[in-house]
């Protein structure tokens, strides 16, 4: 005869599910507390925080997902526009702004919009359609959005002008010129740019930093020394074989991006030319690979994972109606001086020595 398996039945005690009621008796504290422990736990003194979460656990509860966005109209999902997720720079972005979601109870939906205006509306429709809370955008535009204001948006890394639009970003103007002066400072005078996108503002804006700064030392621009590139390392390749076939004295090079940059350094190498005994080269937002390549990367440092994680505050601040009227959140960069340059006498003394 075949063997019956049996099993345990569960007591309606153990398979019931516990309500945030209980959860609250248990700790001794309010359902408030309970609730805002799960959703803005921030605000939850640490003792009491703790002992809530420890209560949750030996309960094992878990809250009623649906009843709370019938209950408060929130889903609890934010999505955040990226242009293309293969550029580690957003990776640390997006890493910054889901360390902040998830501490306030919010999931991230990561929309990689390969640069398609129609991909990039389909995920802003789900706020439309309240399937989403809020959106972040890594792109230089706002997608269209029908909503009352405030708009429950934030634009980050990027640059919009729109004044109802609150940004999180870096003054590219400024970190550009500096990159740029370092180079002069060491004694380089033909000095090559690598740009980004020119419809991008911040690719507008690193290439003003740049002028800026040969204009401040006294040289005239040469458009000869500069090659427009679309931020990703074959551009940049592209880009360093064009300056370097076209400008024979060129010394060094200032990318808009580190991908860039590195394109550039195997464009060189591609033609004989060592970084940088034959020609410096610097970066820009100081990508993990910055200071693992070969030579280390001379760069721009962009805080990226804090650009995520204030645009993620920002956005909470607005769902929340604590934010007041939109701003533009400027944040630090840095010159992270490696070994990918050095002065054009010390390459001279260099080559003499070879």
């Amino acid at each position: 005869m075949p063997r019956i398996r049996r099993t345990a039945r569960r007591s309606k005690a153990e398979t019931r599910r516990h309500n945030i009621r209980e959860i609250a008796a248990a700790a001794n504290v309010s359902v408030a507390t309970v609730s805002r422990t799960l959703q803005t736990p921030d605000v939850v003194a640490p003792e009491t925080r703790e002992r809530v979460r420890k209560t949750i656990a030996r309960f094992g509860y878990t809250p009623n997902l649906q009843a709370r966005i019938l209950r408060t109209a929130r889903t609890q999902l934010v999505v955040a526009l990226v242009p293309d997720i293969s550029n580690p720079f957003f990776a640390e972005v997006i890493r910054g702004i889901e360390k902040v979601a998830h501490e306030h109870g919010y999931s991230v939906l990561l929309g990689d919009t390969q640069h398609s205006k129609l991909r990039e509306q389909k995920y802003a429709d789900l706020l439309g359609t309240r399937q989403a809370d809020g959106l972040i955008t890594l792109l230089p535009h706002i997608p269209k959005i029908t909503l009352p204001p405030p708009l429950p948006i934030v634009n980050a890394c990027e640059y919009v002008k729109d004044r109802q639009i609150t940004s999180v970003h870096v003054d590219n103007v400024a970190a550009a010129r500096v990159a740029t002066e370092y180079l002069l400072d060491l004694g380089h005078e033909r000095i090559g740019f690598v740009t980004g996108p020119m419809k991008s503002p911040i690719s507008i804006d690193r290439d003003r930093g740049y002028q800026e700064a040969l204009q401040g030392a006294g040289i005239a621009r040469d458009p000869a020394l500069t090659a427009n590139g679309d931020f990703s390392f074959e551009s940049g390749m592209a880009a360093g074989e064009r300056l370097l076939d076209a400008n024979r004295w060129m010394t060094a090079v200032f990318c808009s991006n580190d991908e860039m940059a590195i394109g550039v350094i195997r464009a060189a190498r591609g033609r004989g030319l060592q970084v940088p005994r034959d020609l410096s080269v610097v970066g820009f937002d100081d990508i993990h690979l910055a200071r693992h390549y070969d030579p280390p990367l001379t760069t721009i440092a962009q805080p990226m994972g804090d650009l995520g994680s204030e645009a993620m505050s920002r956005l909470i601040e607005i769902l929340n109606g604590t934010a007041g009227r939109p701003r533009k959140q400027v944040l630090p960069t840095q010159l992270v001086v490696r070994s990918s340059t050095l002065s054009p006498v010390s390459t001279r003394l260099l080559r003499r020595a070879q």
